[in-house]
């Protein structure tokens, strides 16, 4: 095949956050409730917090920085491969960061 893709990664940590909360879970928290109350309807009371939606989510995850680097078409099966090798000569990987996640793959 001719061509090229260009590959999209981004270095995982072992610290990193990623959770995921719905907003039921957020509204019944008592002290986010109050702030939302005291901030939205000041000087009201008998206050309920509703949600429209059971699968609305907040997620909550470490910003990183996301890194690109082109390949050719024939070399398809070996890009996680290919994007390590990426990471690791551009100094990326530490001792803490040593995993790559594939964000996005394009072809050109």
């Amino acid at each position: 095949m001719n061509g090229t893709i260009m590959v999209s990664y981004k270095i995982l940590c072992k610290a990193d956050l990623n959770k995921s909360i719905t907003l039921d879970e957020l509204l019944l928290n008592e002290k986010i409730a109050k702030i939302i109350k005291s901030e939205y309807a000041k000087g009201f009371r008998n206050l309920a917090l509703l949600a429209d939606s059971k699968e609305s989510l907040l997620k909550i995850e470490t910003l990183k920085e996301i890194h690109t680097f082109e390949v050719a078409k024939d070399d398809f099966a070996d890009i996680l491969v290919l994007a390590e090798e990426d990471a690791s000569n551009k100094k990326l990987l530490k001792k803490d960061c040593d995993r790559v996640e594939l964000v996005d793959i394009e072809t050109l």
